[in-house]
């Protein structure tokens, strides 16, 4: 399950990359399964307003999600780049603080969520029809959120320290888990929303469970160093792991604000067809993610270690491969609209008149997003935060939000599905002249 940390510098790149590309992206599929789970169950058995509900609920979830991520990718690209400089034991110390900040985040989020559930739900978007449901679900979710929040810390710690097949079969068996319980709940216990969220719950646990093995295993490398800790480390950690968190929690306020605009157009019934795409948008999410995640200990460690022409060779082939892997949902969504639809939901002749265009138009950005997610995570990697949280705010918040509320004036409920695909457009041209300067600066 281990490999020595040395051969991050020493290793050929492409058989590196490829042994850590298949566990991560793995590991962030996973994730996604997860929510999947919940909203083909509850699509196909609950029903569709079932399914809006679950759609409003789905920004709590990248918020816990995202801090995890906020701390773990923050910590340990921090992490990696003293590894190679030699540094152990202050890497060490950044890994113990990320640690605390994802402890103390939780605590605070536990108050809040848990003294205002309803009205969290009533600002996402919960309506008279939905609310029963939402608040059937979230309560699971909030008062389980350590164990989101720790299920994607662990897991890229983990992957950072040399295992990152055991942060695959973590992930994977809390994956298949949720799965399983999922369909037993909500179908022969008929527990409905509740069920879902259960399961949902008891997957993330038993993730936990199977990362915390790694602690206690010869090849740990993470201790625990508070003696070592400095004040300037935790901006540190915010500034590596920002994008990571807004990545998360952008999708969060997308969806947010996608709901919004679509129950002014087309009510509950256009919330339900989102509901198919920005599920499916989170599955190429994760492999983008998973793209990232397998190319980001292998540029920090060369980054801290100063070897410029392995770092180059990662970018170019993670980058041809996000295009690869991002090109096959766009593909299918461009031929075979309805396969998606009939995957989430029982479609009435209503959701099958609105469904393809939607797909179609929202299926394009699809093949940018991995090239995208790829430029941020190569800019977080190399220490340049500023560059990837440019990105990240572009694509994430402000370009989509802007396209979302302006352009349906314009083109109607098509103006609401072309939003992220432009969003996705002007990121990619920024992400490339934001490329060629730091690649100018290099030769400098």
């Amino acid at each position: 399950l281990h490999m020595n940390l040395n051969n991050f510098t020493t290793e050929p790149i492409s058989k590196l990359f490829f042994r850590y590309l298949v566990p991560s992206i793995c590991g962030t599929m996973v994730t996604s399964i997860y929510v999947l789970a919940d909203t083909i169950i509850i699509g196909k058995e609950i029903g569709t307003d079932a399914m809006a509900a679950l759609n409003i609920a789905l920004p709590v979830y990248n918020l816990f999600f995202g801090t995890g991520l906020l701390f773990g990718v923050g910590g340990s690209v921090m992490m990696s780049i003293c590894r190679g400089h030699g540094e152990h034991s202050k890497g060490n110390a950044y890994f113990s603080l990320s640690f605390l900040l994802n402890v103390l985040a939780c605590i605070i989020y536990m108050i809040i969520c848990n003294t205002f559930t309803k009205e969290i739900a009533l600002f996402l978007g919960a309506t008279d029809v939905t609310l029963p449901y939402v608040m059937d679900y979230l309560p699971y979710i909030t008062w389980s959120l350590p164990v989101f929040a720790f299920s994607s810390f662990l897991q890229t710690f983990i992957r950072n320290d040399g295992a990152p097949k055991l942060a695959m079969t973590a992930v994977v068996s809390g994956g298949i888990f949720n799965v399983i319980f999922d369909y037993i709940l909500v179908y022969p216990c008929q527990m409905g929303m509740a069920g879902a969220a259960i399961a949902t719950v008891c997957g993330s646990i038993l993730t936990v469970l199977i990362l915390l093995i790694h602690f206690f295993g010869k090849h740990n490398h993470l201790h625990f160093c508070f003696s070592e800790i400095r004040s300037s480390f935790g901006s540190d950690i915010f500034k590596s792991g920002f994008a990571s968190f807004l990545i998360d929690l952008s999708s969060g306020i997308v969806i947010f604000f996608f709901n919004q605009q679509l129950l002014r157009y087309q009510g509950d019934l256009g919330v339900s067809v989102y509901g198919i795409i920005s599920n499916t948008a989170i599955v190429v999410t994760c492999l983008s993610n998973g793209i990232c995640q397998a190319a980001q200990p292998i540029i920090s460690t060369n980054f801290g270690a100063g070897f410029q022409e392995r770092i180059d060779h990662v970018r170019k082939l993670g980058l041809r491969t996000a295009l690869f892997i991002c090109a096959i949902p766009t593909l299918l969504g461009l031929t075979v609209p309805n396969l998606f639809t009939y995957i989430f939901l029982n479609p009435d002749s209503q959701v099958l008149a609105l469904a393809p265009a939607a797909v179609r138009l929202y299926f394009i950005g699809f093949l940018i997003t991995g090239v995208n997610m790829f430029l941020i995570g190569y800019f977080q990697s190399t220490i340049r935060p500023i560059y990837a949280l440019r990105l990240c705010l572009m694509r994430g918040c402000v370009l989509s939000i802007i396209f979302v509320k302006i352009l349906p004036i314009f083109l109607g409920l098509n103006g609401i599905w072309i939003s992220v695909p432009l969003a996705e457009l002007f990121t990619l041209l920024t992400g490339i002249l934001l490329l060629k300067k730091s690649m100018a600066k290099k030769t400098t």
